[in-house]
């Protein structure tokens, strides 16, 4: 069976969780990682409380996976795609590709990054990938705040890479 966004999107809930408003998190109000005002930009203006799963389900749809053009891809790479912009938001998301593939960070997925991407290895990709995640997250202010949960979702993505390439 091959692996698509459904199969992502569970892994990507299971770090995100329910709803949070936790005062450091410039973020604000979430639910299932979504914030209020991404959820606003979708149409919906509910409580964030009881945001529908259809909901979370299209933001996520459109707002990552396709954005960052994950289904042009293998799983084993197009999950660690959309995870990151997830949790980074998109240009952050393309810039830390680029520094991990060696080309110039500008944000840009464009001919020289998909050359590059396509020419290493997929496992030293979402290595290396992983490794840019790694050094961007202790860059963030809030480390000490969130660092703990940061940390644990590379080691989970790190374990779904072993996964994914056995």
């Amino acid at each position: 069976m091959t692996k698509g966004f459904q199969d992502a999107l569970k892994r990507v809930l299971k770090h995100e969780g329910g709803y949070v408003n936790h005062p450091s998190d410039p973020g604000g109000e979430t639910n299932y990682g979504i914030t209020k005002n991404t959820a606003k930009q979708f149409g919906y203006n509910g409580s964030m409380k009881s945001i529908p799963m259809a909901t979370v389900e299209k933001i996520y749809k459109q707002q990552y996976w396709d954005a960052m053009s994950c289904d042009s891809f293998e799983f084993a790479i197009a999950f660690h795609m959309f995870d990151a912009a997830v949790n980074h938001g998109l240009l952050n998301a393309r810039k830390i590709i680029q520094r991990s593939i060696g080309v110039k960070d500008d944000g840009i997925i464009g001919v020289i990054s998909l050359a590059a991407i396509r020419k290493m290895p997929q496992c030293l990709f979402v290595y290396s990938f992983h490794a840019e995640r790694i050094a961007f997250y202790t860059k963030i202010s809030t480390f000490n705040t969130f660092g703990k949960g940061w940390m644990s979702r590379m080691v989970d993505n790190l374990r779904y890479a072993v996964e994914d390439f056995s």
